[in-house]
């Protein structure tokens, strides 16, 4: 049974007069085109196919509004890295995550690194970018089970060491279901400071 029952897609914007009313409380889920974000929100919502998975990069082009309740959305952004698209496209996804940061409602930013790469120079830039707004970041080292037991507790020791006061981090694993409850808490709180 999902834990968040009444979960669902609402819709993508490609811009920002297309954003839900700015109220209730919001997460950004933000990474790497292939980190597994897609993957991270139906683990997340105990929901197989709310939001859709590709094993080709770059697949989320827009952002994807989804409501787990009333007034509490995740808001999916276009994966950065190997996404493709023109340049003004891209162009379009920095004004859009520039609008979404501007939003009362965003109340935190959920990052997801594939933990076979660690955090690279883009999730560094991303978090420089994120400090601008305010607001917690808590870092999903997905892909966890893909490692051995001793290279993810010294990923995850040296990513605490990298991140320090910037982001708290995890491991997690949407296949294996590493992780879950402490990623859920740490939404969930968010959703709950609105």
């Amino acid at each position: 049974m999902s834990v968040y029952p009444s979960a669902q897609f609402l819709f993508s914007a490609a811009a920002a007069a297309q954003f839900p009313a700015d109220r209730g409380a919001e997460v950004a889920i933000a990474g790497r085109s292939n980190a597994g974000k897609s993957s991270a929100i139906n683990a997340i919502t105990a929901r197989n196919a709310l939001a859709r998975t590709s094993k080709m990069p770059g697949r989320t082009r827009l952002l994807n509004f989804f409501q787990l309740a009333d007034g509490k959305r995740l808001v999916d952004l276009p994966g950065y890295g190997f996404a493709e698209g023109p340049p003004p496209e891209r162009d379009s996804w920095a004004r859009l995550i520039e609008a979404l940061a501007q939003r009362a409602c965003l109340k935190g930013l959920l990052l997801v690194v594939d933990a076979r790469r660690g955090l690279l120079p883009a999730d560094l830039q991303l978090l420089d970018w994120a400090e601008g707004m305010t607001r917690p970041v808590h870092v999903l080292l997905s892909k966890a089970d893909q490692l051995k037991r001793n290279e993810a507790r010294v990923l995850l020791a040296q990513s605490q060491a990298t991140l320090a006061a910037r982001a708290s981090v995890q491991l997690f694993s949407a296949r294996a279901g590493v992780g879950l409850d402490e990623a859920r808490g740490t939404i969930d709180a968010w959703l709950k400071s609105a």
